[in-house]
């Protein structure tokens, strides 16, 4: 299928879904040694608050001794882990990047399987909660992982999706895109041996809908009680939006 501008993820040099998701699975293939010391120094450790966060936004599943959460897009574990070890729930991570869940493994992450989240292997109707941090970006077809992500959900289940996005204030977005171009760019390259990757990433955050953009998306998908948060002055949105009952 066609790549369409602004619909999913546009690496360079793309022009299907099928050469898009491969070019995203070969850059994070590349670039998993390195995945969480480069989450840890280009975010100045902010990167454990926004997961802290969204975790205690969920907090009243990950409770419940009979939910069944799916952490989409899981890399190298961190919100695997987090919500796990804070709650009861039975927590399941996935990616469809063969290193990126072998790092997630080295960490106690148990419950994992490869799987393209456009295509999960996953009975209809079966969970209670999707997450996934800094993955949904990359799908080549938002609109298809939406689609898929309420279709797993129970009726009633929650998605949280935390995800980079642009900050809304002009003076604060250009210095944050001088840093992203600028040092968030050579820095990824010198640490991770990728420089692909690390242009590839600032430019696919500029290309991603703007959170009230996003918010809108999901509801036109049938989610039900859209409603986002920004943090770090935009840098970040939280999206939750549940299935109707």
């Amino acid at each position: 299928m066609a790549l369409q501008d602004g619909k999913g993820t546009t690496p360079p040099g793309a022009a299907t879904e099928e050469q898009a998701a491969r070019y995203v699975r070969g850059m994070f293939d590349q670039v998993a040694p390195r995945y969480d010391l480069l989450n840890h120094i280009l975010s100045f450790q902010v990167d454990k608050y926004w997961r802290r966060r969204t975790v205690g936004k969920v907090q009243h599943i990950l409770d419940r001794a009979d939910a069944t959460v799916l952490d989409l897009a899981c890399g190298t574990g961190d919100l695997t882990l987090a919500l796990t070890r804070a709650g009861r729930a039975r927590v399941i991570g996935s990616d469809f990047c063969h290193p990126m869940l072998t790092g997630a493994s080295a960490k106690n992450a148990r419950l994992l399987f490869e799987a393209d989240a456009l295509s999960l292997p996953v009975a209809s109707g079966s969970v209670d909660l999707v997450t996934c941090a800094f993955g949904f970006r990359n799908f080549v077809n938002y609109r298809r992982g939406m689609v898929e992500i309420l279709r797993v959900l129970k009726p009633g289940g929650m998605a949280a999706i935390l995800e980079l996005s642009t900050p809304p204030n002009a003076a604060f977005r250009a210095a944050y895109q001088f840093y992203s171009s600028r040092v968030l760019s050579r820095v990824g390259a010198l640490i991770s041996g990728s420089k692909d990757a690390y242009t590839y990433l600032p430019e696919s955050v500029k290309k991603f809908p703007v959170a009230g953009v996003l918010a809108e998306e999901f509801k036109e998908a049938g989610y039900a009680e859209v409603e986002y948060e920004l943090l770090t002055f935009g840098i970040v949105a939280l999206h939750l939006a549940r299935k109707k009952l």
